[in-house]
């Protein structure tokens, strides 16, 4: 009945032919929260900065392997603008979802990866993944010594992911207001913000038009990078 996606909701679509329209197809509800991305490597490679993973990858074009949770989502697309903005060439390997990418880069089998923070946090504060930078324009208070890639080496780049709540199209409006109401409430509890500030996730809960604006805003700005970057789906 309700769908939970990520910003790749707006993204796919401008990547590979979809059977339905992103925006036409949707009634937006809200967006859940603005999502940090986090720039991360396996501890075995012999990398401590930004700098030093472009050093690495010049001096190994297309060794270094990728990870994504997904073809055609922020994280894929943070590693593709990477690749241009630098001046590298690394291999994209897609999988379904965080949960199975992140336990090969642990492990080593994929060396790099742009991955949300709330999904990287607890891996890098465990010392099972090296965090090199945040995409964010600026830092990020839950990892306040990380610098931004921006500012380790890329200058301009600047990527993250958002998550929202979208009902199916004509969803009659007291019900996208009343859903909308629920999750406002729920993100306004301690607990909900006490847990995403933890992992670097900002809690939104915008109202439903505004939340219809950004998203039609951001398949623009994603269309554009995709384009302009010639990114194609692996």
């Amino acid at each position: 009945t309700f769908l939970v996606n990520a910003s790749a909701h707006v993204i796919v679509p401008h990547l590979v032919r979809v059977p339905y329209d992103a925006l036409a197809d949707f009634e937006p509800v809200t967006t859940i929260a603005a999502v940090p991305l986090m720039l991360v490597v396996t501890p075995s490679l012999p990398v401590r900065s930004v700098a030093e993973l472009i050093a690495h990858a010049r001096a190994h074009p297309g060794q270094l392997l990728f990870a994504s949770s997904s073809n055609g989502g922020a994280p894929h697309l943070a590693g593709e603008l990477f690749k241009l903005m630098a001046g590298v060439d690394m291999a994209h390997v897609p999988y379904r979802g965080s949960g199975q990418a992140v336990p090969d880069l642990i492990a080593g089998n994929v060396q790099v990866m742009f991955d949300s923070m709330p999904s990287s946090a607890g891996a890098v504060r465990d010392g099972k993944l090296r965090a090199l930078a945040v995409t964010t324009a600026g830092r990020q208070a839950a990892f306040p010594d990380l610098p931004t890639v921006a500012e380790a080496g890329v200058p301009g780049y600047e990527i993250s992911t958002w998550y929202g709540i979208w009902a199916p199209a004509g969803t009659p409006a007291p019900i996208v207001a009343r859903l909308h109401a629920a999750v406002a409430a729920a993100l306004r509890g301690a607990e909900a913000r006490e847990r995403m500030a933890a992992l670097g996730a900002e809690p939104v809960a915008d109202a439903p038009e505004d939340f219809a604006r950004f998203v039609r805003a951001e398949s623009e700005r994603w269309g554009r990078l995709v384009r302009e970057a010639r990114i194609k789906a692996d």
